[in-house]
């Protein structure tokens, strides 16, 4: 029979109680997360790895503050976010902000269905994914978090109010927004749905 995965809050317990191996078990499970989180955030790979060590410190510090009726992912995520905005806010990184007009083209309405997939829809799968990227590189930094924490990490509209300690409302705003500015990019580059 085989051992299931222990429980975060079985970790932390162990993490609290001083093991080490708990602490090692931790980073492996999140280390992935944060750091694809900090490195959309500063643009930078090897600084998001310094960054995610950073966060990784300054969670173990504060372990026995966290609150267990949270999801310690959640938590993790606020101590990325307050650490990559802290940081950009010390380097004084200019964004642009990418705002559309009302009637852009939904940005889900341009993904090809990969069921039905020729070696022609691959390559265009694969450009749309590269300037897909382009586009959410061009989101100002808070747009670009909400993106990423909403749909790479699929946190819920709150979890994501309580990571960036931003108002549900400016979330909804920030999210909208930013599939409007990463829509009108994409149909900039040809990836009009109406045309398809």
């Amino acid at each position: 029979m085989t051992k299931s995965k222990p429980q975060d809050a079985e970790l932390i317990q162990e993490a609290l109680d001083g093991s080490q191996e708990a602490h090692r078990q931790l980073v492996l499970r999140y280390q992935r997360p944060v750091w694809g989180l900090l490195q959309r955030m500063v643009r930078d790979r090897m600084l998001a790895e310094d960054l995610a060590q950073e966060v990784f410190v300054k969670a173990f510090r504060a372990l026995g503050s966290f609150d267990r009726q949270r999801k310690f992912s959640s938590w993790l995520f606020k101590i990325a976010h307050n650490t990559a905005i802290d940081h950009l806010r010390r380097k004084g990184l200019e964004t642009v902000a990418l705002e559309t007009p009302e009637g852009e083209p939904d940005l889900l309405a341009v993904i090809p269905d990969s069921d039905s997939e020729s070696p022609d829809s691959a390559l265009q799968r694969q450009d749309l994914a590269r300037d897909m990227e382009a586009s959410l590189e061009r989101l100002r930094p808070e747009y670009r978090e909400v993106v990423l924490l909403r749909f790479h990490e699929g946190l819920s509209y709150e979890e994501i109010a309580e990571v960036t300690d931003l108002p549900l409302g400016t979330v909804k705003t920030h999210l909208f927004r930013a599939r409007k500015a990463m829509a009108r990019y994409l149909k900039a580059r040809g990836w009009d749905p109406k045309k398809r």
